[in-house]
């Protein structure tokens, strides 16, 4: 007999036969018993201060969430949502140091200059023509209130209006847009009775003589065609009929601070009148729109997804309390339900106070940062408590926790891990999304926060419960279950209420009933014969002090239904070429979806949905969309504009766009005086200084020329100069710019002539598909690479490679999926695609490694198995996870929608790759399970097994076993 020794229990069950093995598994099994002894160690110290592991964070977190009177909203929406380093950024700045818009003093292009601040309003008419008399009488009183509406500053008192603030001409005269002067006109005539001017769309001719571009101004335009017929959206030049909306834009500028608060209230005030002025004019719609809007509706989602998200909250709280319940109630801890939702909130309250004391700022787009920490912290809570109704109930606190730990910690760390590369690459310099590189960060701040917790508050919390459980009191209300003489006198529904089998079986298995029972140590020793298959089977079916779970009053009730039902069902071999079939036809739906990726560059698709942004571009879509937005083609180098093949070429860059070009004015100009449109450069330049721009249908473009001078007596260069060009477009209107700045700006590679292009969408477009994806992709490849390598020293092989197929299938199912219920590759979504990496190893992981462990028995016994032991928790995690979803859905945003679909695509995906797909494909493709060998017929060697049983004072009974 070996004697028995305090660690034996410890070292013993370890050991097992030496066989000739590669080194790298050698070196695997060093490294996980290591790393499985370490977690032992902490699992045992926790649960020997279990006080200090629960107030700790408790205190942490109220000390941080002081903090919050630091919280600040990020205000820049462009520097979130466009490319940070994009092509067209450099453009724009150079564009404005050629061309500030405050040197503009005749004419502006609402959709191309965009000062820091303006007021824009679309106005449509329900019934007839918004020209027709009565409507355009009401739209020019629409001006005249505007133009005189003031704002007052509390500390001057002074009132503001329009006039104070507005961009002056060069006759200080405010600037607005040219459809008011033609309007005006045509006011002026009929009430003088006079023959009404004729308004050309797209480009009139005002009553000075100067060409107007009205494009971007007028929408839904039906022309006059020849003889008199009607034609929709006319050809150049073509006389407007009638029109369905009409678009005024009012520019403001702000100098300095005190400027800038009085710009603000005045788009404030516009937006009250425009209100007002709807209400006194019901026959009018109005769709206005301010520089602020963006901004503020941008942020409003996080406003309305309050109360939903704490309807989350609830609904997941209650789901897991149900999920953590049992029929026995000594057994039942419904209390860790809450306790690990409280775990999570604790975790994020104390990430937002690192924040906050750090300077960050917040944005709508951490509103899918909670369902980060939810779903990868309800995995650990359901993974711990599934293991610790493994543990043998014989055994001491203590040590149940301590298996707790080797059990399920290496996994939810190996899990933690695979989310912190993914939010760690994507939050890296290599992201070009500002708003995916700040939301990764903070998300892989809380998860790290969220680790900490699990292994602090919710692990004593574990101690707790058990220490409940051990001194027989009841789950929910912590009471001492009486015992059953006691409870045949109660009613029934308090007999009902304290049911309990489990002094049943403690005095079956001869064991006290607390802890505060106390026994002489004695050593009971047995001496039995196991055959050798027997032993390995066992060896392998219990976990270290893990008890077997054959129990089926300690079974849950969904454990119960996946060990009788689902289990036999899913590996049943008429039902795995149906779910075969299922998986190719998942394949084939992603594939389809996959081929119709669409980019979702508008930023407009991430603000809520009954805003102002969000009514604006609707009618500018279906009023405007004839025509691009107003682009402007700058040529930011000296050129010889005198030269004969360089007009040409610019003549045919700008070809088969509407456009107003001085330069094709000019030349207008010189061949109606009969003069030479290749003269000399100083002739050139001479005619167009001191002739043409003195002109007062032309004066208007001394704004788009600048002059450098030479030296004295000698004429100047022109330095720079633009000219403006709008192309005809359809429906996909985003699509065809992207386009056209591909074209374009090849073509400048080319040219002789040094010129760019660009419009202020452009920064959102420029390179956009590359910076959504790279992320995506960094992250993915990081992921790869890190199951690759930690298959050399951490895990098996197979298991690497199975759980890097299962990432790839489950990403490539979300985005097919996504793009088929109409979402477009945005950065909310591409945040969303990068969280489904670390969700589906969440749910995958535990299942294949436990698969990959077994030895001996075969394929479908082990898939039996792992579906029990993590197949529960995965569900359990799921339904809890998916109920916390639906009230999100419920939000009146398009970035929530957004948000819903992804996640809850992604939920699917992983619970149908884990409960489904998974226990299928591995019944028989690799990693295959050796059988041990045995000799035919019955005269197999026996094997000695001696049991030495070891009671104490502290209710342990534990079995050494010796072969």
């Amino acid at each position: 007999m070996r004697p028995a020794v305090p660690d034996a229990r410890r070292r013993l069950g370890r050991w097992e036969r030496l066989e000739p093995r590669p080194r790298s598994t050698m070196l695997r099994q060093v490294l996980h018993a290591g790393l499985s002894g370490g977690f032992r160690a902490l699992g045992r110290f926790v649960a020997s201060h279990p006080v200090f592991f629960a107030s700790t964070p408790v205190l942490l977190s109220i000390l941080l969430g002081a903090s919050f009177s630091r919280y600040r909203v990020e205000e820049d929406v462009e520097s979130l949502l466009a490319p940070k380093h994009s092509l067209a950024k450099i453009e724009g700045n150079l564009v404005d140091s050629l061309f500030p818009i405050n040197h503009s003093k005749h004419a502006l292009y609402s959709d191309l200059q965009t000062p820091g601040r303006y007021g824009r309003v679309i106005i449509t008419a329900r019934r007839g023509s918004v020209l027709e008399p009565p409507h355009l009488d009401a739209i020019l009183e629409l001006h005249r209130l505007i133009y005189h509406m003031q704002v007052s500053v509390p500390p001057s008192g002074f009132n503001y209006s329009f006039s104070h603030l507005c961009l002056p001409d060069d006759k200080n005269v405010c600037i607005v847009d040219d459809i008011i002067r033609a309007m005006e006109e045509i006011q002026s005539a009929r009430t003088a009775n006079r023959t009404t001017p004729a308004l050309r769309y797209p480009i009139t001719q005002l009553a000075d003589g100067r060409q107007a571009y009205v494009g971007h101004q007028l929408g839904g335009v039906q022309g006059w065609g020849p003889n008199g017929a009607v034609r929709v959206q006319g050809a150049r030049g073509e006389g407007v009929r009638s029109a369905k909306a009409l678009q005024l834009t009012y520019y403001l500028q702000a100098r300095g601070g005190l400027m800038e608060g009085v710009a603000g209230q005045w788009e404030q005030a516009f937006l009250g009148e425009m209100q007002q002025f709807a209400s006194l004019h019901p026959q009018l719609d109005l769709y206005p729109t301010t520089s602020s809007s963006l901004r503020t509706d941008f942020q409003i989602s996080s406003v309305l997804a309050r109360r939903p998200l704490l309807a989350s909250l609830g609904m997941c709280g209650v789901l897991a309390v149900l999920c953590c319940s049992m029929r026995d109630c000594v057994r039942s801890k419904p209390w860790l339900g809450l306790l690990a939702l409280l775990s999570v909130t604790l975790s994020g309250l104390t990430a937002a106070g690192i924040l906050n004391l750090g300077g960050s700022t917040y944005n709508s787009t951490y509103l899918g940062i909670p369902f980060v920490m939810l779903g990868h912290g309800l995995f650990g809570s359901f993974e711990m408590l599934s293991s610790w109704r493994r543990t043998s109930e014989d055994q001491h606190v203590k040590e149940r926790v301590a298996s707790v730990f080797e059990d399920v910690m290496l996994r939810f760390s190996g899990s933690t891990m695979l989310h912190l590369l993914t939010l760690g690459l994507a939050a890296s310099p290599l992201t070009n999304m500002e708003a995916v590189r700040l939301f990764c960060r903070t998300a892989a701040l809380a998860v790290t926060v969220g680790y900490v917790y699990m292994l602090s508050f919710y692990s004593s919390c574990l101690v707790f419960t058990g220490y409940l459980e051990t001194g027989y009191r009841h789950g929910c209300f912590c009471r001492r279950v009486p015992k059953q003489d006691r409870l045949d006198s109660k009613p029934a529904w308090y007999r009902c209420l304290m049911y309990t089998r489990y002094q049943d079986e403690a005095q079956t298995t001869g064991a006290p009933h607390g802890v505060g029972h106390c026994h002489s140590g004695n050593l009971t020793h047995t001496r039995t014969y196991v055959h050798p298959r027997a032993a390995n089977i066992h060896g392998h079916m219990t976990n270290g002090t893990h008890a077997s779970d054959a129990r089926p009053q300690d079974s849950h009730l969904l454990l119960g239904c996946v060990r009788r039902c689902y289990g036999d069902w899913i590996t049943n071999t008429y039902v795995k070429p149906f779910v075969v079939l299922l998986y190719l036809v998942y394949i084939s739906f992603g594939l389809m979806g996959f081929l119709q990726v669409a980019q979702g560059s508008d930023p407009s698709a991430l603000v809520a949905m009954d805003t102002a942004t969000v009514s604006y571009t609707r009618a500018q879509q279906r009023y405007f969309s004839s025509y691009s937005p107003v682009i402007g083609f700058y040529i930011y180098e000296s050129a010889p504009y005198w030269n004969d093949s360089v007009q040409r070429d610019l003549l045919e860059y700008a070809k088969g766009f509407q456009r107003i070009s001085w330069l094709e004015a000019y030349l207008t100009f010189l061949s109606e005086r009969n003069q030479s449109t290749s003269p000399p450069r100083e002739n050139f330049t001479r005619t167009l200084r001191h002739a043409f721009l003195r002109e007062p249908r032309f004066a208007h473009f001394a704004d788009d020329i600048i002059f450098a001078e030479r030296g004295q007596g000698e004429e100047p260069d022109v330095a720079a100069s633009r000219i403006f060009l709008v192309a005809k477009t359809t429906e996909n209107k985003r699509e065809e710019m992207s386009v056209l700045l591909d074209t374009l700006r090849r073509l400048s590679l080319t040219s002789r002539v040094r010129f760019l292009i660009f419009n202020p969408s452009f920064v959102y477009l420029d390179r956009y598909a590359t910076a959504v994806s790279s992320p995506l992709r960094h992250s993915l490849l990081a992921v790869l690479f890190l199951l690759g390598l930690s298959s050399l020293a951490v895990v098996e092989p197979l298991v690497s490679v199975w759980l890097g197929l299962t990432l790839l299938s489950v990403q490539f199912g979300v985005l097919g999926f996504m793009t088929l219920w109409g979402v477009e590759l945005d950065c909310m979504s591409v945040l969303c695609l990068i969280l489904a990496l670390g969700h589906a190893a969440d749910c995958s992981g535990p299942l294949l490694c436990s698969f990959a462990a077994g030895q001996g028995d075969s394929r479908t016994r082990w898939v039996r198995v792992a579906l029990e032991r993590h197949g529960v928790p995965s569900l359990q995690a799921f339904i809890c996870y998916v109920a916390a979803l639906v009230p999100v859905g419920s939000v009146r945003s398009n970035l929530t929608r957004t948000l819903f679909r992804c996640l809850a695509l992604t939920a699917v995906c992983s619970a149908l790759h884990t409960l489904a797909f998974l226990p299928t494909l591995l019944t028989f493709l690799p990693p295959s399970k050796s059988r041990a060998h045995r000799p035919a017929g019955g005269d197999a060697p026996r094997q000695e097994v001696e049991c030495v049983e070891m009671n104490d004072s502290t209710r342990v009974v534990d079995q050494i076993t010796t072969v």
